[in-house]
């Protein structure tokens, strides 16, 4: 066990010291923070705080109720109201106001009503004060009680029957966490490929296998490998961790939409459950690959069939939306190379069975084992074939041949 640990030490510290590793690492964080901040300028300055003006034509707002703050507490624009569309119309051209609403003497009845602006349409944001404005002054009549509840509108909160799986409107943002995290484990494959692949066949076309066959099983060699590559991934991921943790409180602070996003922690303790024994599995595929090839280049098109084979579910995406659990769902979640990937998008979207997580999970994990313990009988059969490639024939007999 001590020989396998250092190996896996001498793994780990050979590819986080590597120039690309670090760019690679250092890339996504950063381009995460381009992101957020681009997001926050964009919100701060992207918004025209100017005025707002309104014609009302149906005398709805004769004596108008002005609200100070919206649904979240923020402070609304300037609503400034006009005797016609010919005031509201120069005031628009002189740049006192940014646009202006006509309310028709009907609009009780139709319930329609026109948003006049000159060279650029007000924000989402400053349409929807005009419209807290509007339902301010449709209720001016009820009581206290009844115009806050009003103007807060409805929370629509969606649970399953068993209580097990709960969403509200307010948390629509943490759907999307599990898609990101599906994502970004296929990121983390495709991003590590290469490491995975060079596990072994550096020292095959380096000759000093022979060395260290001297003093090594190809077990603790490929196990030593494997567990300095999913410390290699882990690194990754709490860097990334970190930047999104640290991201979503700066942001959170000027961007709404992330101000009700909630740690899900059941979700996060599946997810690290799932995360460790599919990328061992990948792992021990690659490094399979990697032993029966003799250069990097030959093994890298056949690492884009795993690859491929992983995002297999998002190609379902629609059936998984109209049917998170249909047949073709329990057969993905069950079938340990799209295990996780499948998890991730069925979680947002249904309550998954404890029994299918159970079993997708002890599926994946004996895959798991059986992967490295392959891709260490395939590392024995081909350590000593300098410059020649085993065919499929060899791969299978060297994973059924006796120790």
């Amino acid at each position: 066990m001590r020989k396998l640990w250092l190996v896996a030490k001498h793994e780990y510290l050979k590819i986080i010291r590597k120039r690309s590793f670090l760019i690679g690492t250092a890339g996504m964080p950063i381009f995460i923070v381009a992101i957020m901040a681009f997001s926050i300028l964009a919100a701060i300055g992207g918004s025209n705080r100017a005025p707002l003006g309104y014609v009302d034509h149906s005398g709805l707002l004769a004596s108008p109720v002005m609200p100070t703050s919206d649904r979240l507490g923020e402070e609304i624009v300037e609503i400034r109201a006009f005797a016609d569309e010919a005031a509201a119309k120069a005031a628009l051209e002189a740049g006192r106001i940014q646009g202006y609403y006509v309310l028709p003497a009907d609009y009780l009845d139709s319930l329609s009503v026109t948003l006049v602006y000159w060279d650029q349409e007000p924000a989402a944001m400053i349409q929807n004060d005009f419209d807290q404005f509007l339902r301010a002054n449709l209720v001016s009549g009820l009581p206290a009680d009844a115009q806050e509840r009003a103007l807060k509108g409805v929370e629509l909160t969606v649970r399953s029957a068993d209580g097990k799986q709960e969403v509200s409107s307010k948390g629509f943002a943490n759907i999307l966490l599990p898609f990101g995290l599906g994502f970004f484990f296929i990121f983390a494959v495709m991003n590590s490929a290469g490491y995975l692949l060079q596990a072994v066949a550096d020292e095959k076309e380096n000759r000093t296998v022979e060395i260290m066959a001297t003093s090594l099983t190809p077990e603790q060699l490929i196990g030593g490998k494997a567990v300095g590559l999913i410390a290699v991934a882990l690194t990754q991921i709490v860097i990334l961790a970190v930047v999104i943790g640290v991201g979503l409180g700066i942001g959170a602070r000027y961007l709404d939409a992330l101000r009700d996003i909630r740690v899900p922690w059941s979700f996060l303790l599946v997810t690290a459950l799932y995360f460790v024994p599919s990328y061992t599995l990948i792992a021990g595929l690659m490094i399979a690959i990697g032993s029966a090839v003799t250069e990097v280049r030959q093994g890298q098109q056949i690492a884009g069939v795993f690859n491929l084979l992983i995002s297999i579910p998002y190609f379902f995406l629609l059936v998984f939306i109209n049917s998170p659990n249909s047949p073709l769902a329990v057969i993905l979640t069950l079938f340990p190379a799209t295990s996780f990937t499948t998890i991730t998008l069925r979680w947002g979207l249904t309550t998954i069975p404890a029994w299918q997580l159970i079993a997708g999970w002890i599926a994946l994990v004996v895959s798991a084992w059986l992967s490295v313990w392959v891709a260490a009988r395939i590392f024995r059969a081909g350590m000593l074939r300098y410059g020649q490639r085993m065919d499929f024939k060899g791969i299978i007999a060297a994973a059924r041949a006796k120790a």
